[in-house]
This record gives C-alpha cells, sequence and structure tokens, in this order.
C-alpha cells in the first residue's frame, strides 16, 4: 500500500509522461512564442539553453527588427554584447529613451552595418559621434535623433553626408535652433519635427530664434510627402518653425499630401505663412491636415484647399461650426471612408448648424452628428472633448446612439456632460436628499451608504438602460477611452493649454457618476482610460468593476473625483488596484488626497507599474509607506508626487528613494515637489499621461503609403 508522499510522486510522473514537450512543437510555432520574449532575452539567455533554441533565436524574423525602446532592464554590458553578437543581422533599431545608455555605448550601434531604420531619439549623440556613426551606415532609409545645445552640421563628414542624402524619413527632436541635419537629407519624404526649446538658457538668459553660426544651408523639400511639427509651449518654437516653413512658402512641393502643425495657445499667422497656404491650395491635394486654431478662424481656408483621400483631420480649438464641417470637410456627405482619425477638441459649435447666435449650452444638431458618422464610417479615433455636447431628448437621436454605430473605433474623448441619459437632468438635481422614513424597526443610516461588494446588482439597476452603457457595450474593441469635464482646468498640463477650459460648469454633468463609471468595464480592451471631473461620484464602486473586466488596462488617469474637499473614492480606488496587474502609468490629480500605507499597500500589487504621477493640493503622504512601496515595485522607474508636504519632508524622502535603489536601478527619476514648488518639472523621464494625442501619429504617419 502506498504512502501519502508516494501517492504525490506517482501522479506527478504521470502528469510529466503524459504532458507535450515545448521541443516537440513546429518550428513555425515555436517562433511566434519566441516572438514576444525581448530580443535581449533570447540572444543573451534563451540561446544559451540547447541547440535548437540556439539556430531558432537567430532567425531572421527574430532579430530583423530590435526594440530596446524605454526597456529599463537593458544596460551598456547587455546591449554591447546583442551588437557583438547578431549585429550584422539587425536592419531596424529602435533605442528611443534610452537616454541612461552612455555614448560609449551607442558608438557600437556602428557594427550594425545593414540597418535601415534607427531611431536614437533620447539619446544624446554629438554631432562628431552622429557623423563617425552614420559614415559606416550606408544602407540607412530612416533616421530618429535629437539635437541639443552644441550641435554642429559643419562636423559632419562627407560619407555621413553622403548617408543623409539618401534618407528619406527623418525625426529631429530640437532642443536649440537649428536645422539639424535636415539640409543634408535632399531625398526626404517624410520629415517629422518636434521643437522643445526653451525660452530661457538654465541661467536664466533669454534665448533667441536665430539659428546657429553655421546653420546657412536651407532645407530641401522636393519630395516632401509628409510634413509633421510639434511645438512645445513658448515663442522661440514658434521663431524657430517659422524659418523651416519659409522654405516651403517659396516652393510647395507637388507630391505634399500631409501637412500638420500642432502648436498649444496663440500661433499668430504671418504672411510667408499665409503664402504657403494659398499655395497649398492651388497646388497640392492633402490627405492629412492640422493646423493652428489662428490659421483657420475666419480665413476661407477649408474651402478652397482640396483633399484626395483624407485619413487624417484635426481642428482642434477651431470655430468650425457643423455647417461649414459638413460643407467643406465632409462636402456635403461625401463618403469618406478613408478618414480614420479625426480630432474636434475644443470646437465647442461643430455640431450646431450655425455658430453665430447660438449657446455653448444648447442641444447639438442630431442630423449633423448623423452626417458624419454614416460618412466617416470607418473612424478609429474621434475626439470631441472640451465643448458641450448635449442632446436632445429626441428618441434615437442621442449622441451615444449615433456613435454607437462607429463599430471600428480604437480610441474616444468625449465631455462628461454627452453621456447623460435624457436633458431632463437639468431641470432636477442631480442626487435626491436622504429621507428618513417614519417606520419602526431597524434603524436608518443618515449619510452616504457603503457601496456594495457585489457591483452587479448596482450595474442592473441603473445603466443597463442608459444609452452610454448601450455604447460601451458596442465598442467592445475601444482601447483608448477619456471622458473629462467641459470645464476641467489641469493643474499641471504639458503641451495642450486646451486643457485650460474656459467653459462655464455643465449642470449636466452632475448626473454623471458611479454608475457610468461602471458601464466602462464593458470594454475588455481597454489600454488606457482618463477620468476628470466627475463630481457625482459618491463611491467610486464602479472602478472596481473596471479594475476586475479591463485586464490589459495600462495607463489610468484619474483627476478631480466627486467632492473637491473629500477624497470619497479612497476605498474603490484601493480595491481596483489590486487587480491591476498590467497598469504601467498611473496619474492622481486630487485636492486633499492622503498617499498613505493602505494606498500605497494597493499599489504594490501592480507589478508592472513603471510611472507614478500624484498632483494634490494640500495632499499628505507617508514616507515609510513609499519606501515599502519602492521596494517591492522593482519596475518602477519615475515617481512623481506633488504634495502640500514640507520642504524637508520632500527632500529627505527624495533622498531616501535615490539611496535606496542605487545600484538596483540605473534609470530611476523621483521627483518630490513641496507646498511652495507650483512648478511642474518636465524631462525626458516624466510620463505626461493627459497627453494631446490620443494615438501613436507618429507611428501612423510613417506607417501611411
Amino acid at each position: 500500500m502506498l504512502r501519502c508522499g508516494e501517492e504525490v510522486v506517482s501522479e506527478e510522473s504521470e502528469e510529466e509522461s503524459n504532458g507535450v514537450n515545448l521541443m516537440e512543437f513546429s518550428d513555425e510555432i515555436l517562433l511566434h512564442i519566441l516572438s514576444y520574449v525581448p530580443c535581449t532575452d533570447l540572444v543573451l539567455n534563451v540561446r544559451r539553453t540547447c541547440r535548437k533554441l540556439a539556430t531558432l533565436c537567430l532567425d531572421k524574423s527574430l532579430t530583423h527588427t530590435v526594440l530596446l525602446q524605454k526597456d529599463y532592464k537593458v544596460n551598456k554590458d547587455k546591449v554591447k554584447q546583442l551588437m557583438r553578437d547578431i549585429g550584422k543581422e539587425i536592419y531596424q533599431l529602435n533605442m528611443a529613451g534610452c537616454y541612461w545608455l552612455p555614448s560609449s555605448t551607442i558608438d557600437h550601434v556602428t557594427r550594425c552595418k545593414n540597418l535601415v531604420k534607427l531611431n536614437l531619439s533620447g539619446c544624446h549623440v554629438t554631432s562628431l559621434r552622429l557623423s563617425k556613426m552614420l559614415s559606416t551606415l550606408q544602407h540607412l532609409r530612416s533616421l530618429a535623433i535629437d539635437v541639443n545645445p552644441g550641435f554642429d552640421a559643419s562636423q559632419l563628414s562627407s560619407e555621413c553626408k553622403a548617408t543623409l542624402s539618401r534618407v528619406s524619413e527623418l525625426k529631429q527632436t530640437l532642443y536649440t535652433p537649428s536645422y539639424g541635419v535636415v539640409p543634408c537629407c535632399t531625398s526626404l519624404e517624410k520629415l517629422l519635427l518636434y521643437f522643445e526649446i526653451l525660452d530661457r538658457s538654465r541661467e536664466g538668459f533669454m534665448l533667441s530664434g536665430q539659428l546657429m553660426v553655421g546653420e546657412s544651408n536651407v532645407p530641401h523639400y522636393q519630395n516632401l510627402r509628409i510634413f509633421y511639427a510639434r511645438l512645445a509651449p513658448g515663442y522661440v518654437n514658434q521663431e524657430v518653425v517659422r524659418l523651416y516653413l519659409a522654405v516651403l512658402s517659396d516652393r510647395t512641393p507637388e507630391n505634399l499630401h500631409a501637412f500638420l502643425i500642432s502648436a498649444p495657445g496663440s500661433f499668430a499667422e504671418t504672411g510667408a505663412t499665409k503664402n504657403l497656404l494659398d499655395s497649398m491650395a492651388r497646388n497640392v491635394r492633402l490627405d492629412a491636415l492640422q493646423l493652428p486654431k489662428a490659421w483657420i478662424n475666419g480665413s476661407g481656408l477649408l474651402q478652397h484647399l482640396k483633399f484626395n483621400n483624407p485619413f487624417y483631420f484635426s481642428f482642434s480649438r477651431c470655430t468650425l461650426s457643423g455647417g461649414h464641417l459638413i460643407q467643406r470637410v465632409i462636402n456635403g456627405g461625401k463618403d469618406l471612408k478613408s478618414l480614420t482619425s479625426l480630432n474636434l477638441s475644443g470646437c465647442v459649435h461643430c455640431l450646431a448648424p450655425e455658430s453665430l447666435f447660438r449657446k455653448a449650452e444648447d442641444d447639438i444638431d442630431s442630423g449633423i452628428l448623423e452626417s458624419l458618422v454614416v460618412s466617416c464610417c470607418n473612424l478609429r479615433h474621434l475626439n470631441l472633448s472640451a465643448a458641450h455636447h448635449h442632446s436632445s431628448e429626441s428618441i434615437g437621436n442621442h449622441l451615444c446612439q449615433l456613435l454607437s454605430r462607429l463599430k471600428h473605433l480604437l480610441s474616444l474623448a468625449l465631455p462628461v456632460c454627452s453621456i447623460t441619459d435624457v436633458a431632463a437632468g437639468v431641470e432636477k438635481p442631480p442626487t435626491t436628499p436622504n429621507v428618513v422614513p417614519q417606520t419602526f424597526g431597524r434603524k436608518v443610516r443618515i449619510g452616504i451608504q457603503t457601496y456594495p461588494r457585489n457591483l452587479g446588482d448596482q450595474a442592473n439597476q441603473k445603466i443597463e438602460s442608459s444609452v452610454f452603457w448601450a455604447l460601451m457595450g458596442s465598442l467592445r474593441f475601444l482601447e483608448t477611452l477619456e471622458i473629462i469635464g467641459s470645464s476641467f482646468s489641469s493643474a499641471m498640463p504639458r503641451n495642450e493649454p486646451a486643457i485650460r477650459n474656459s467653459l462655464p460648469p455643465c449642470v449636466r454633468a452632475q448626473s454623471v457618476g458611479d454608475s457610468e463609471v461602471a458601464a466602462i468595464s464593458q470594454l475588455t480592451y481597454l489600454q488606457s482610460l482618463t477620468l476628470a471631473q466627475l463630481p457625482n461620484i459618491l463611491t467610486g464602486s464602479g472602478l472596481i468593476n473596471i479594475g476586475l473586466q479591463c485586464q490589459h488596462l495600462r495607463t489610468l488617469s484619474l483627476a478631480n473625483l466627486g467632492m473637491m474637499g473629500k477624497v470619497v473614492y479612497m476605498p474603490a480606488l484601493t480595491d481596483m488596484l489590486k487587480h491591476c496587474k498590467c497598469l504601467r502609468d498611473l496619474r492622481l490629480e486630487q485636492p486633499y488626497f492622503c498617499a498613505g500605507a493602505q494606498f500605497f499597500q494597493a499599489l504594490s500589487h501592480c507589478s508592472s507599474l513603471q510611472r507614478l504621477c500624484i498632483v494634490s493640493r494640500s495632499g499628505t503622504l507617508q514616507s515609510d509607506a513609499v519606501m515599502s512601496f519602492m521596494a517591492n515595485c522593482l519596475e518602477v522607474i519615475m515617481c512623481h508626487m506633488f504634495m502640500g508636504e514640507s520642504l524637508t519632508v520632500c527632500k529627505n524622502l527624495q533622498q531616501s528613494i535615490v539611496r535606496s535603489s542605487a545600484g538596483r536601478v540605473e534609470v530611476l527619476d523621483a521627483k518630490l515637489h513641496h507646498k511652495s514648488n507650483d512648478t511642474f518639472c518636465v524631462n525626458k523621464t516624466s510620463a505626461d499621461i493627459l497627453s494631446t494625442e490620443r494615438f501613436d501619429l507618429e507611428a501612423f504617419l510613417l506607417s501611411h503609403k
């Protein structure tokens, strides 16, 4: 008779005999499995396990493209060894955001002789090192670099310039006034420019938009097809981008089909830019358009521009009425199945026929929205935020009901007031006061009730019959969702002052609360969620539903939920975080937020968390809880907290975090700001979760043929 231990052993051996050996799978299946493993692990670790894997790990399908982008576990030794082992097999190399790697490590890119595409954005590379590197990369066709102070184009060798003359795609981030390498790229077809130049130097001196000495060469745009420029706030960035545009105004490329300029705030139109737009109206047919609002408002530009098969339109903050949208953009209901992205953020009159006598609080014209939905039936990205979009009481004409027809949507941004069920919410208060019944028996507890643990009952009571519940149910494949109050004003915006809205608070938004948040849990594939200014959040119970059902959630941004004086949703938030295993970015903006032991203990369950940002006026934190959290979550590389603590507490905690992570995390960025510091320090490691773009526009443009 067998003892208990012998029974267990016999069962395990039986399972092993009936199991399938991984090596028995076909090579095609194994290659597909290995494609999910980081290239550094494949080459440096997995390849050494057995002969079969040693062969498969060097397959061209796995070594053709190497992605080191923001791979915070990669150190200089791993990168050097990787370049030695498979450098000649790499055709596409992405090292964007690897700012912690020293320049001597970046030099090993020269081993990749067959490189066709190279991304070094965020890596510090001098003009001399860039010259040496590009001189050996004769097959290069796509390049992404940063242009930092001290860059000198005259130091580029003739071999380097020969390589640049063959480059057709260039992404250039400017931290100093310069043309960079653009004048050397005579075959450019796609140009993406990011202007991050400060108005003042670190010493406090005012900077000028004048180009550096040796920058007299002008860009070559004769083959240009895509021009994209994104500006950070500041007048210097505007001055420099005008120098780039001056060449375009002289001679507009015949093949130009995408022209996009993203500029926050006011960017006045000049004579040169007006000549450029007039030339574009005469000579080119566009597929993508984005312009500063001052260039569109009041000008009849849209009725003169010609479009071919448009795929991207952005009219953010423009005074565009619904009539103009239908007549000039959609061309009276023209079939626009090619359009995949439409940004109408801040266009307060875009769903109304005329904007002359209309108030922002008036109901939308459902006929305009229906024409938009029918014509642009293949939309994947739609932004209607920063405006009041009120639906009428007509059955079947609610904004949510019309948007539910867009089955291909991947990202959606809406104002809070647009998801309310009926207009009757304007006349009646959003919540009824607690009334104590005049009955005998059990005592009645007065106040806010505790949220139910079984959230299915709550969902069945209200939201299953609401239009927003139906909308969420119809958009099963939605990946990005933003529900933001029309008058929301972030304390720390980055590139989009549009979130500093001047619109009045909306009465209808007062009725949006926990039940509407619970409806979001239907989005099984949701990856990014932003909720801002939902004053009727009482318990936050809907957040728990989201944590349980949305297991792919990676980015979460919550701001000003519930009443401003108290964080009423803290218990629900802690329960939610326990289920967010894939969460990488978390941003909380809430006055009086208490970042204590309970919060950080729940946050420790987010094993994939990399970036944390808390913005809280008069908020508090517990230093011991923060240190325990940092010790448990080894993936965290950014911790920014803007709280109401004293300067001494913030400095001591920041130093403790840095010391405890020394030798373990090379790229940790810890910033703690006390109550008297109202500035926002933005650097290459900080995560601007409330971003200006709801999808990866850069990748979208580069992949578009």
